[in-house]
Protein backbone atom coordinates (compact mmCIF):
# COMPACT_ATOMS: atom_id res chain seq x y z
CA UNK A 1 0.00 0.00 0.00
CA UNK A 2 1.58 3.16 -1.07
CA UNK A 3 1.45 6.29 0.65
CA UNK A 4 -0.61 9.22 -0.94
CA UNK A 5 1.75 11.99 -3.06
CA UNK A 6 2.50 15.05 -0.89
CA UNK A 7 0.98 18.22 -1.44
CA UNK A 8 2.89 21.80 -1.88
CA UNK A 9 2.52 22.32 2.15
CA UNK A 10 3.61 18.83 2.81
CA UNK A 11 6.23 19.31 0.72
CA UNK A 12 7.82 22.36 2.15
CA UNK A 13 6.77 21.08 5.54
CA UNK A 14 9.47 18.15 4.62
CA UNK A 15 12.35 20.75 4.00
CA UNK A 16 14.02 22.70 6.94
CA UNK A 17 12.06 25.70 7.82
CA UNK A 18 14.16 28.56 6.71
CA UNK A 19 13.66 27.43 3.18
CA UNK A 20 10.07 27.51 3.25
CA UNK A 21 10.78 30.97 4.84
CA UNK A 22 12.96 32.26 2.46
CA UNK A 23 10.87 30.98 -0.46
CA UNK A 24 7.86 32.58 1.00
CA UNK A 25 9.44 36.37 0.73
CA UNK A 26 10.69 35.12 -3.30
CA UNK A 27 7.71 34.48 -4.35
CA UNK A 28 5.78 37.05 -2.69
CA UNK A 29 8.13 39.64 -4.52
CA UNK A 30 8.17 37.66 -7.71
CA UNK A 31 4.22 37.72 -7.94
CA UNK A 32 3.94 41.53 -6.42
CA UNK A 33 7.03 43.40 -8.22
CA UNK A 34 8.67 40.79 -10.25
CA UNK A 35 6.34 39.90 -13.30
CA UNK A 36 5.40 43.85 -13.68
CA UNK A 37 8.59 44.77 -13.52
CA UNK A 38 10.03 42.01 -16.50
CA UNK A 39 6.86 42.71 -18.32
CA UNK A 40 7.60 46.39 -18.85
CA UNK A 41 10.65 45.59 -19.62
CA UNK A 42 9.84 44.61 -22.74
CA UNK A 43 8.76 46.24 -25.79
CA UNK A 44 5.82 44.71 -26.71
CA UNK A 45 3.09 47.06 -26.56
CA UNK A 46 0.69 44.00 -24.80
CA UNK A 47 3.43 42.94 -22.61
CA UNK A 48 3.61 46.41 -21.07
CA UNK A 49 -0.23 46.63 -20.67
CA UNK A 50 -0.15 43.61 -19.03
CA UNK A 51 3.41 45.17 -17.05
CA UNK A 52 1.23 47.68 -15.82
CA UNK A 53 -1.51 45.62 -14.71
CA UNK A 54 0.59 43.51 -12.44
CA UNK A 55 1.94 46.63 -11.09
CA UNK A 56 -1.26 47.81 -10.13
CA UNK A 57 -1.79 45.02 -8.24
CA UNK A 58 -3.09 42.54 -10.50
CA UNK A 59 -1.13 39.68 -9.22
CA UNK A 60 -1.48 40.62 -5.13
CA UNK A 61 -3.77 37.69 -4.38
CA UNK A 62 -1.68 35.17 -5.94
CA UNK A 63 1.49 36.85 -4.02
CA UNK A 64 -0.06 36.77 -0.35
CA UNK A 65 -1.52 33.44 -1.13
CA UNK A 66 2.21 31.84 -2.07
CA UNK A 67 3.53 34.10 0.76
CA UNK A 68 1.16 32.00 3.18
CA UNK A 69 1.56 28.52 2.13
CA UNK A 70 4.99 29.14 2.13
CA UNK A 71 5.03 30.04 5.49
CA UNK A 72 2.51 27.58 7.06
CA UNK A 73 4.83 24.64 5.38
CA UNK A 74 7.87 26.51 7.48
CA UNK A 75 5.42 26.76 10.71
CA UNK A 76 4.93 23.02 9.89
CA UNK A 77 8.53 22.02 9.55
CA UNK A 78 9.88 23.87 12.62
CA UNK A 79 7.45 22.11 14.49
CA UNK A 80 8.24 18.46 12.73
CA UNK A 81 11.45 18.90 13.76
CA UNK A 82 10.85 19.35 16.98
CA UNK A 83 8.77 16.86 17.10
CA UNK A 84 11.44 14.38 15.61
CA UNK A 85 14.33 15.59 17.68
CA UNK A 86 11.75 14.90 21.24
CA UNK A 87 11.40 11.75 19.45
CA UNK A 88 14.98 10.09 19.43
CA UNK A 89 15.92 11.96 22.14
CA UNK A 90 13.04 10.09 24.08
CA UNK A 91 14.59 6.42 23.12
CA UNK A 92 15.96 4.18 25.61
CA UNK A 93 16.46 0.73 24.14
CA UNK A 94 15.47 -1.77 21.40
CA UNK A 95 11.65 -1.90 23.26
CA UNK A 96 11.08 1.75 22.83
CA UNK A 97 12.06 1.46 19.30
CA UNK A 98 9.59 -1.46 19.19
CA UNK A 99 6.68 0.92 20.47
CA UNK A 100 6.60 3.71 18.48
CA UNK A 101 4.36 3.91 15.54
CA UNK A 102 6.24 2.61 11.54
CA UNK A 103 5.89 6.33 10.74
CA UNK A 104 7.14 7.41 14.05
CA UNK A 105 9.94 5.09 12.83
CA UNK A 106 10.77 6.57 10.07
CA UNK A 107 11.06 9.93 11.03
CA UNK A 108 12.96 9.14 14.33
CA UNK A 109 15.82 6.79 11.48
CA UNK A 110 15.60 10.40 9.30
CA UNK A 111 16.64 12.45 12.38
CA UNK A 112 19.26 10.44 13.38
CA UNK A 113 20.88 10.38 9.77
CA UNK A 114 20.16 14.31 9.59
CA UNK A 115 22.35 14.53 12.90
CA UNK A 116 25.25 12.73 11.03
CA UNK A 117 25.11 15.43 8.32
CA UNK A 118 22.82 13.82 5.79
CA UNK A 119 20.09 16.10 4.03
CA UNK A 120 17.07 14.05 4.43
CA UNK A 121 14.08 14.07 2.40
CA UNK A 122 11.05 11.83 3.43
CA UNK A 123 9.90 10.88 0.13
CA UNK A 124 6.14 9.84 0.60
CA UNK A 125 7.19 6.75 -1.73
CA UNK A 126 6.81 4.07 1.24
CA UNK A 127 4.52 2.97 3.65
CA UNK A 128 4.11 0.54 6.42
CA UNK A 129 5.01 -2.52 4.35
CA UNK A 130 8.07 -1.20 2.55
CA UNK A 131 9.42 1.77 -0.60
CA UNK A 132 11.56 4.28 -0.36
CA UNK A 133 10.91 6.09 2.56
CA UNK A 134 13.87 8.35 2.76
CA UNK A 135 16.25 10.05 0.53
CA UNK A 136 19.93 10.70 2.03
CA UNK A 137 22.00 13.48 0.70
CA UNK A 138 25.76 14.17 1.52
CA UNK A 139 29.26 15.19 -0.29
CA UNK A 140 26.64 14.89 -3.81
CA UNK A 141 25.98 11.08 -3.44
CA UNK A 142 22.94 10.40 -2.92
CA UNK A 143 21.17 7.29 -0.62
CA UNK A 144 17.96 5.41 -0.68
CA UNK A 145 16.63 4.33 2.63
CA UNK A 146 14.23 1.54 3.36
CA UNK A 147 12.59 1.38 7.28
CA UNK A 148 11.48 -1.89 8.48
CA UNK A 149 10.06 -1.89 12.07
CA UNK A 150 9.25 -5.65 11.75
CA UNK A 151 8.88 -7.18 15.33
CA UNK A 152 9.25 -10.69 15.07
CA UNK A 153 10.36 -10.85 11.16
CA UNK A 154 14.27 -11.02 9.80
CA UNK A 155 14.43 -9.26 6.93
CA UNK A 156 14.34 -11.39 3.70
CA UNK A 157 16.76 -11.12 1.01
CA UNK A 158 13.77 -10.39 -1.49
CA UNK A 159 13.93 -7.29 0.23
CA UNK A 160 17.29 -6.54 -0.76
CA UNK A 161 17.36 -7.10 -4.00
CA UNK A 162 14.00 -4.76 -4.43
CA UNK A 163 15.97 -1.88 -2.97
CA UNK A 164 19.45 -3.17 -5.30
CA UNK A 165 16.88 -2.48 -8.34
CA UNK A 166 15.44 0.92 -7.13
CA UNK A 167 19.09 1.58 -6.67
CA UNK A 168 20.17 1.46 -10.34
CA UNK A 169 16.68 2.56 -11.34
CA UNK A 170 17.18 5.86 -9.56
CA UNK A 171 21.35 5.81 -9.96
CA UNK A 172 21.89 6.31 -6.33
CA UNK A 173 25.05 5.48 -4.94
CA UNK A 174 24.33 3.19 -2.14
CA UNK A 175 21.39 2.14 -0.28
CA UNK A 176 20.61 1.56 3.51
CA UNK A 177 17.68 -0.94 4.83
CA UNK A 178 17.50 -0.18 8.44
CA UNK A 179 15.32 -2.70 10.91
CA UNK A 180 14.37 -3.70 14.51
CA UNK A 181 15.78 -7.44 13.84
CA UNK A 182 18.34 -9.19 11.90
CA UNK A 183 18.57 -10.17 8.40
CA UNK A 184 18.34 -13.36 6.71
CA UNK A 185 21.27 -15.35 5.81
CA UNK A 186 20.06 -15.18 2.08
CA UNK A 187 20.53 -11.40 2.13
CA UNK A 188 23.30 -11.01 3.99
CA UNK A 189 25.25 -12.59 1.58
CA UNK A 190 23.13 -10.75 -1.70
CA UNK A 191 24.38 -7.42 0.28
CA UNK A 192 28.23 -8.70 0.02
CA UNK A 193 30.21 -6.59 -2.25
CA UNK A 194 27.15 -4.12 -2.83
CA UNK A 195 26.88 -0.52 -1.94
CA UNK A 196 23.76 -1.89 0.10
CA UNK A 197 24.25 -1.27 4.16
CA UNK A 198 22.13 -3.64 6.09
CA UNK A 199 21.41 -2.06 9.95
CA UNK A 200 20.03 -3.93 12.25
CA UNK A 201 18.40 -3.01 15.65
CA UNK A 202 21.82 -2.99 17.68
CA UNK A 203 23.81 -1.09 15.37
CA UNK A 204 20.38 1.46 14.98
CA UNK A 205 20.28 1.77 18.56
CA UNK A 206 24.15 2.02 18.75
CA UNK A 207 23.93 4.90 16.03
CA UNK A 208 21.02 6.64 17.81
CA UNK A 209 22.41 6.65 21.36
CA UNK A 210 25.91 8.30 19.67
CA UNK A 211 23.81 11.49 18.41
CA UNK A 212 21.12 12.14 21.02
CA UNK A 213 21.36 15.23 22.49
CA UNK A 214 24.20 15.08 25.33
CA UNK A 215 23.11 15.46 28.61
CA UNK A 216 19.35 15.11 27.88
CA UNK A 217 17.50 13.33 30.54
CA UNK A 218 16.17 10.52 28.19
CA UNK A 219 19.88 9.45 27.27
CA UNK A 220 21.19 9.97 31.15
CA UNK A 221 17.77 7.28 31.90
CA UNK A 222 19.07 4.72 29.43
CA UNK A 223 18.99 1.42 30.34
CA UNK A 224 21.49 -1.99 30.06
CA UNK A 225 19.62 -4.87 29.55
CA UNK A 226 20.37 -7.44 31.42
CA UNK A 227 22.32 -10.51 30.18
CA UNK A 228 21.74 -13.85 31.17
CA UNK A 229 25.07 -15.84 31.97
CA UNK A 230 25.75 -19.69 31.35
CA UNK A 231 28.82 -21.72 31.54
CA UNK A 232 29.12 -22.33 27.68
CA UNK A 233 28.51 -18.15 27.21
CA UNK A 234 32.22 -16.92 25.62
CA UNK A 235 31.08 -13.02 24.64
CA UNK A 236 28.70 -11.00 23.49
CA UNK A 237 28.02 -9.78 20.40
CA UNK A 238 27.64 -6.07 19.75
CA UNK A 239 26.62 -6.89 16.12
CA UNK A 240 23.80 -9.10 16.29
CA UNK A 241 20.74 -8.92 17.60
CA UNK A 242 17.94 -12.37 18.52
CA UNK A 243 15.49 -12.68 15.31
CA UNK A 244 12.88 -13.97 17.78
CA UNK A 245 12.47 -10.93 20.87
CA UNK A 246 15.39 -8.57 19.53
CA UNK A 247 17.71 -8.92 22.73
CA UNK A 248 21.33 -9.15 22.15
CA UNK A 249 22.99 -12.51 21.34
CA UNK A 250 26.23 -14.51 22.92
CA UNK A 251 28.52 -17.09 21.41
CA UNK A 252 27.80 -20.49 22.01
CA UNK A 253 28.92 -23.72 21.59
CA UNK A 254 27.09 -27.00 20.22
CA UNK A 255 27.72 -29.83 22.67
CA UNK A 256 27.83 -32.48 20.71
CA UNK A 257 29.31 -30.74 17.29
CA UNK A 258 31.93 -27.97 18.98
CA UNK A 259 30.34 -25.64 16.38
CA UNK A 260 29.97 -22.48 17.35
CA UNK A 261 26.56 -20.40 16.94
CA UNK A 262 24.86 -17.03 18.08
CA UNK A 263 22.07 -17.44 20.80
CA UNK A 264 19.98 -15.64 22.75
CA UNK A 265 20.98 -14.06 25.83
CA UNK A 266 17.97 -14.17 27.40
CA UNK A 267 17.55 -18.71 26.49
CA UNK A 268 16.22 -20.40 28.02
CA UNK A 269 12.85 -17.70 27.98
CA UNK A 270 13.82 -17.31 24.12
CA UNK A 271 15.59 -20.47 22.16
CA UNK A 272 16.71 -17.58 18.99
CA UNK A 273 19.77 -18.59 17.58
CA UNK A 274 22.17 -17.41 14.13
CA UNK A 275 24.72 -18.94 13.16
CA UNK A 276 28.19 -17.43 12.96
Amino acid sequence: MARRKEGGIELLASVPWPIGFVLGIVFYVGFRYGIGWYLLAQSNPFSQTLGRQAAGGAFAVMAWISLGACWIGALLSFIGRGRRRRLLDAQTGLDSLRAISWREFELLVGEAFRRQGYVVQETGLGGADGGIDLILRKHGQTTLVQCKQWKNQRVDVKVVREMFGLLTDRGAAAVKIVAIGDYTADAQRFAQGKPIELIHGAALLAMVRAVQTPGSAQKAAVRIEPVMTAPIEHAISQNHVCPKCGAEMVRRENRKTKESFWGCAKYPACHGTRAM
